[in-house]
């Protein structure tokens, strides 16, 4: 890999997909705080495309309703909300019109203090785009992009999306969006591995017996049926954000906090992923049930037509290098499971003697849980002796050791993901970004599994919504003694 290039701000943003479901959610209120909190120059120049045939004006109606509806009730300013949408200018763009591109360059102007271009858009639009942007002219070496998923399907198409982004930006230009890398409790993950010597050297097979990364969600298809039903868990969960907490929780220690060092890092331990065996792996489909006591379809009845598509996922996984070997990951994840979590469990050996057994005491293994959220917090799990006299026997209870990041931080603003994402992408910041080489060892390990289930023809089991999936990813861990951490 490239070193991580110098650090120069950009001096214009290019938001495409700018009337969609994630600029209205995330990158209009993003923006709005970076702005709010002076952490944007007030001279950022915001300009905005979609399909849609609005003026600025019309366009700042829509995006101040977007601040209205989604941002949270202290971070509503009217003064600011107001000044923060005259900011805005809006081109519209058909990315299959190469003349919109000349049009939107020319609205743009000079480029020559820097651009930063945020591309959300249709995989099927893809390559039409970045052909278009590259005849406009706005994709010198002043520019870089970011790139929101999906890109591709399979490691055959992601490469294509690859090479086509490699015709028009280098790979220092090139800003692959994982959003779980900006979210605080990932990036506390480094923190507490490699800032505190109590944990990095126990963190290997010498003491740890196994860790299980869950991602559960109580929503089902909220409007991405044709996306997700192409998709399935696997691609849409496992593929990015698992594989990454994976490999941010397997990784060596980087040489320094910086691009580079991290994402070789993450590289070698996706490369070190063994293939998954036959009996390593369940799937799931969600049928009807209730999910927070109200009752909800299945998703056939949701996706009003017959499906095989897993919209759950279990995983036996394996790191085969030193540090990790003999020690299972298990990957969780799917749709309409029992509570909206995502979690990574360390679980550590028991003592090699139990000293209190003779006296009645119970020995549990420590475990370290790392709660990304809903809320955000670390976890030890430490055994200590209930206080009393000790003539009936030793009593020996598991107890937490709590750092709330939400209460141990409570002064400090808390930023969702994309706050932190959009200013490094201004901020030519590469280090929370997916490199090409981690794409593609991501796809090839989930190309693998697919073509496993393709020769297996494996049809998902039912689960009832509200449930915690299949009883097959029960006996998944079972198998090894295992239980998941429900």
């Amino acid at each position: 890999m490239q070193p991580a290039p110098a650090r120069r701000h950009s001096n214009t943003i290019l938001l495409f997909g700018a009337t969609g479901d994630l600029s209205r959610r995330m990158l209009l209120p993003s923006l709005y705080a970076l702005s709010l909190d002076r952490l944007i120059s007030p001279d950022l120049r915001i300009f905005c495309t979609a399909r849609s045939s609005l003026d600025d004006e019309g366009f700042r109606a829509m995006a101040y309703a977007a601040l209205e509806e989604f941002l949270p009730e202290g971070r509503k300013n009217e003064v600011g909300m107001k000044a923060f949408v005259e900011r805005l200018h809006y081109q519209p763009l058909d990315a299959t019109k190469i003349e919109d591109f000349g049009l939107l360059a020319a609205r743009i102007g000079s480029i020559s203090d820097g651009l930063s271009i945020f591309l959300s858009t249709a995989p099927s639009l893809f390559e039409a785009t970045l052909r278009g942007l590259k005849e406009a002219g706005l994709t010198g070496q002043d520019v870089r992009i970011g790139l929101e998923k999906p890109l591709g399907t399979d490691l055959a198409s992601s490469r294509q999306i690859n090479e086509a982004v490699a015709q028009a930006f280098t790979e220092a230009q090139t800003f692959r969006i994982d959003h779980y890398l900006g979210k605080e409790t990932v990036q506390n993950l480094l923190a507490l591995r490699f800032a505190n010597m109590l944990f990095e050297p126990l963190w290997s097979a010498q003491t740890i017996e196994h860790i299980q990364i869950t991602i559960s969600e109580t929503v089902g298809l909220e409007g991405r049926a044709d996306f997700y039903d192409g998709a399935g868990a696997l691609r849409d969960m496992v593929q990015n954000h698992m594989l990454q907490l994976l490999a941010l929780t397997a990784m060596e220690p980087p040489a320094e906090f910086n691009a580079s060092a991290i994402r070789d890092e993450k590289v070698k331990v996706l490369r070190s992923l063994r293939p998954v065996g036959e009996q390593e792996w369940v799937i799931g489909q969600y049928g009807a049930g209730a999910v927070d006591g109200q009752p909800v379809k299945g998703y056939i009845e949701e996706l009003e037509k017959p499906s095989r598509t897993e919209t759950f996922v279990a995983i036996k996984a394996h790191v085969d290098n030193w540090r990790w070997h003999g020690v299972p990951f298990y990957l969780r994840t799917g749709k309409r499971l029992g509570e909206r979590r995502s979690e990574i469990v360390i679980q550590f050996k028991p003592v090699p003697h139990n000293i209190f057994a003779a006296r009645g005491g119970q020995v549990v293994a420590n475990r370290l849980i790392i709660r990304l959220q809903p809320e955000e917090y670390v976890r030890l799990l430490v055994m200590a002796k209930e206080p009393g006299i000790d003539e009936a026997g030793i009593v020996l209870r598991e107890v937490p050791l709590d750092l709330s990041l939400t209460h141990a931080f409570s002064g400090t603003v808390r930023r969702i993901a994309y706050e932190r994402l959009l200013l490094d992408l201004i901020a030519n910041d590469q280090t929370l970004f997916v490199h090409r080489d981690e794409v593609e060892a991501q796809w090839q390990w989930v190309d693998a599994i697919r073509a496993q289930w393709d020769k297996a023809q494996a049809t998902p089991k039912g689960y009832g919504a509200g449930s915690w999936g299949p009883t097959g990813a029960i006996a998944l861990t079972e198998r090894d003694g295992v239980s998941w951490h429900d």
